[in-house]
């Protein structure tokens, strides 16, 4: 198993657990307040047989005994008769209902209709009435939950999203940094090796003047490829040494560019596999060659190690006028990608290869988004018949002569 995948496994099995946990916890506060809300039915179901003793009974050490269990009642309710008029709230808001002096020096008991109205219908749906039969009438007690059960069905929700937000900024936070513990690993690396490419590069470029001195062969082919290998290894020290530094972007003909580098790559592999450039080569973009040719190495390698054997990599540049873009799609005969893969390709260490470090196509989006401040994604890939992998750049200059595709 690959390190992304075991990563990917251990996200999965941290999600699966904390979801137990989340349900465990939303199942028990659940369950309590099913118990609570029993228990409040019990009260109101007392508070509303108080009501009862107090209508009609004549017995004061009773009454008192009765007042005292209805007051001790702090369910919000409201009592209707048959027809529903208002009869009796209780533990309602209340200055919505208050005493009125009229003019007689008695007082009557008014109240805000929308409001008790209000209530009433929301009551109506939280609870099915308690029935009560009071001197040969018949009175609907209405109830609701209080505010502390109204608290609990919410607290788990409330508790769970300030838990969700502390691990958002919790593993944000680590992420970062990690990243940036990652970042100067990798600087420190890269350059370490850029160093220690310097003195056999030198060596090597000394040899071959020898040889052509001693030997007389300053037009030798093989001595000529030799030179270019050591130019290529002077690029990749160039790399590498720019890596961690803000590199210079210089407007370049794209078509050149890839030409140059298709060109020196394609005489370094199978014969079986064909090569194929086109495009528009007016094309202008900013790029820093030694990093974009190491794109392109990549790329064109990721296509090679996709068809093994006999196929074809076609590269293509276009561009698109009104978006001011630059457009190169490489475009293989190889194995495919499976669509759900697609973005999958380009995290550190995803391969197929089983000597694959999986580390090519995660520097690629490295170097055409922070670098290049392009885009690279898979275009088009079909299981058996070839992938094809676009990079979208800025056109930093439109020639005349510039077609729109």
């Amino acid at each position: 198993m690959n390190p992304y995948q075991q990563k990917k496994r251990w996200k999965y099995s941290l999600l699966t657990f904390a979801v137990v946990i989340a349900s465990g916890s939303l199942l028990y506060t659940n369950y309590l307040v099913r118990n609570i809300a029993k228990s409040e039915r019990t009260r109101a179901q007392i508070w509303a047989m108080s009501m009862k003793q107090v209508l009609s009974s004549d017995d004061n050490d009773f009454l008192n005994y009765v007042f005292a269990v209805r007051d001790s009642s702090v369910v919000p309710a409201i009592v209707t008769d048959e027809k529903g008029d208002f009869q009796y709230r209780r533990n309602l808001d209340s200055t919505k209902t208050f005493l009125k002096l009229e003019a007689e020096g008695n007082k009557k008991l008014t109240y805000d209709l929308a409001y008790f109205q209000r209530e009433l219908a929301y009551m109506k749906k939280q609870h099915e009435p308690i029935k009560l039969e009071v001197l040969g009438k018949q009175w609907l007690i209405y109830y609701k939950d209080s505010d502390l059960l109204t608290q609990l069905k919410f607290f788990p929700y409330i508790q769970l999203s300030v838990i969700a937000i502390f691990l958002l900024l919790a593993y944000t936070a680590f992420s970062s940094s990690r990243k940036s513990e990652q970042n100067q690993v990798w600087v420190g690396l890269a350059k370490e090796t850029a160093h220690q490419l310097g003195t056999p590069i030198s060596s090597l470029m000394a040899w071959t003047e020898l040889m052509k001195e001693k030997f007389n062969a300053e037009e030798d082919p093989l001595i000529a490829e030799m030179e270019n290998d050591i130019k290529r290894l002077e690029i990749v020290a160039d790399r590498f040494s720019k890596i961690g530094s803000t590199p210079k972007l210089e407007e370049q003909k794209v078509y050149e560019v890839v030409k140059d580098f298709v060109d020196y790559f394609k005489v370094r592999v199978s014969k079986n596999i064909s090569f194929d450039l086109k495009g528009n080569p007016h094309l202008v973009a900013g790029l820093n060659v030694p990093l974009f040719d190491w794109v392109l190495e990549n790329l064109l390698k990721n296509a090679v190690n996709a068809i093994e054997g006999k196929g074809s990599i076609n590269v293509e540049i276009s561009g698109n006028k009104l978006k001011k873009q630059v457009f190169i799609d490489v475009t293989d005969t190889g194995k495919g990608i499976p669509r759900s893969k697609f973005d999958t390709v380009f995290q550190p260490g995803y391969t197929t290869r089983k000597r694959g470090w999986g580390l090519g196509l995660s520097l690629t989006k490295r170097m055409i988004e922070n670098y290049h401040n392009g885009q690279i994604f898979v275009r088009d890939s079909e299981l058996g018949k070839g992938t094809t992998f676009r990079i979208v750049l800025k056109n930093t200059k439109y020639d005349k002569q510039t077609t729109t595709k």
